[in-house]
């Protein structure tokens, strides 16, 4: 590819500088924006919410992530602080433990976590999940249209972590809410953002007395009473990595189920080969995550970090992009299109290292389950309103109203 001219570079580095990821044009076609960065300006920072730096390819991806704890994941968000926030301190690290800290202090935490989500265990949640897909299919089919991202896609996810931490799936909506305004509608609201923090510590408090009390063999009885290093978990750390545990569990997958949905529902071609070829569910899930990966992880210098003759300083702010890394042409041939039997595919959707994506073996398995349940039952569809479609803003992109008919 020719090299275009320093005017054009620098064109796109001045526009890069005013790129708000959290705008609703941005969110809902980004990959123009990606590609047009990634030949001229790869390694770009906004001055948007405070100001921070993002990657667009695959390579910059793989080394900066792996730059730990110079890049500190005690900020994953980049939602922009008050004035005077210390963005370094050390509590930031107990916001949302593990995610939140760094080696060698998250390893025993996530150590608790991954027995709940090995692929042995995951498949002892496949009934529920199964039982709950077509459950929710029940309520819309005989309608003949549903929006596939809120009647289907959203309902999937609060509920099966629901059942995991031993809570009430029928409180999924209050779930849904609390965690779209602290994931999402908080960018731009401080004050929902930190009262819907408050709701879910406040609701998990609750709960782990209750299990104090009554205790069971879910995921909140069971931390209880664990230690690291002899020193049993505060209720403190268990409470927050409940709250992670709902919010990573939510937000993340119901956007790639809903996505998919809007692929299938807008590419026949794809849809109905899938529907006719059901030994394709591997690869077509695996370029859904590929393609339509939701997360960019944030991460802060905790020192000047040097990357490729730029330098990030101690205290500033960096996007992991990891969807625009996994359409990177260097690595993924036809990058922008899905090839639903794409047989090379180590997309980055999870992350990469060691803040890898504990709960990437239940994400599949939700996806296979609602994909398949759901083209079993509902194998021709198509968009009804294409204006009706939107998109979640910020560092989780997803479909959010996929209105189909049936």
């Amino acid at each position: 590819m020719d090299k275009q001219d320093p005017a054009t570079d620098e064109a796109i580095a001045k526009k890069a500088a005013d790129l708000d990821i959290f705008n609703a044009e941005y969110n809902t076609n980004p990959g123009p924006i990606w590609r047009e960065m990634r030949e001229s300006c790869p390694f770009a920072r906004t001055e948007k919410r405070g100001g921070f730096w993002m990657t667009t390819t695959y390579e910059d991806v793989q080394s900066l992530v792996r730059k730990v704890p110079e890049l500190s994941n005690r900020q994953v968000s980049v939602v922009e602080m008050p004035e005077g926030k210390d963005l370094l301190g050390e509590h930031n690290t107990q916001t949302l433990p593990p995610i939140t800290m760094d080696p060698p202090e998250n390893i025993p935490l996530r150590r608790l976590l991954l027995p709940f989500f090995t692929p042995k265990a995951v498949e002892t949640y496949r009934p529920f999940t199964e039982a709950l897909c077509n459950d929710l299919i029940d309520q819309f089919i005989d309608k003949g249209a549903c929006d596939g991202a809120v009647d289907y896609a959203q309902q999937i996810t609060p509920r099966v972590i629901s059942h995991i931490l031993g809570i009430d799936p029928a409180q999924s909506d209050q779930f849904v809410e609390w965690v779209r305004g602290f994931i999402e509608y908080g960018f731009d609201d401080a004050e929902l953002r930190a009262e819907s923090n408050r709701h879910l510590v406040n609701f998990f408090t609750e709960q782990l007395a209750h299990r104090k009390a009554n205790p069971g063999d879910d995921f909140i009885s069971r931390m209880i009473g664990q230690e690291i290093d002899g020193e049993p978990l505060t209720d403190r750390v268990i409470v927050k990595m409940c709250v992670l545990t709902l919010a990573a569990g939510i937000d993340t997958t119901w956007s790639s189920i809903g996505s998919s949905l809007l692929h299938f529902a807008t590419h026949p071609s794809d849809r109905r080969r899938l529907a006719a070829e059901p030994g394709l569910f591997p690869t077509a899930i695996e370029e859904m995550l590929r393609l339509h990966a939701p997360v960019s992880v944030g991460r802060i210098a905790m020192e000047d970090v040097d990357h490729k003759g730029t330098t990030i300083k101690r205290g500033e702010r960096l996007v992991l992009n990891f969807p625009a890394a996994n359409r990177d042409p260097e690595v993924f041939e036809c990058p922008d299109e899905a090839v639903i039997d794409r047989q090379k595919n180590r997309h980055v959707a999870f992350g990469v290292g060691v803040h890898r994506c504990a709960g990437s073996n239940l994400a599949r398995l939700e996806m296979e389950v609602a994909l398949q349940t759901w083209f079993k039952r509902i194998p021709e569809f198509e968009l009804s309103d294409p204006d009706g479609v939107t998109w979640a803003a910020g560092q989780v992109r997803g479909a959010r109203n996929v209105p189909v008919r049936f």
